[in-house]
C-alpha cells in the first residue's frame, strides 16, 4: 500500500510542478517525511493526508487511486492495492 501512495503522491507533487520541499512547506510538514511517503516507507495519517491534498489541490481519490480495503466477514480484512498506473 505504501509504494502504491508514494506513486500517487509523486505523481500529484510533478503535475502540480512542485518540489518536495515546495510541497511540504504548503503542507506544513517537514521536507523529509515527503521523501518517506514518496519512496512507499511510511503512510501519513489523516490529518496528514489532507494536509497533502489540499497543499496540492487535489482530492484524498486521487492520493488514494488504487488503493482498495475489501471488508470480510468471517477472516480480516485486507488493503488491494492495483498494479496499474494513471
Amino acid at each position: 500500500m505504501g509504494k502504491r501512495f508514494g506513486r500517487n503522491l509523486a505523481r500529484e507533487r510533478k503535475a502540480a510542478e512542485l518540489s518536495q520541499e515546495e510541497l511540504a512547506a504548503r503542507a506544513a510538514i517537514h521536507r523529509t517525511q515527503i521523501s518517506l511517503f514518496e519512496s512507499g516507507k511510511r503512510v501519513p495519517k489523516f490529518d496528514v493526508l489532507v494536509k497533502l491534498a489540499g497543499a496540492l489541490g487535489t482530492s484524498l481519490d486521487s492520493l488514494a487511486d488504487g488503493i482498495t480495503w475489501t471488508p470480510t466477514v468471517t477472516t480480516p480484512g485486507e488493503f488491494n492495492v492495483s498494479d496499474l498506473l494513471k
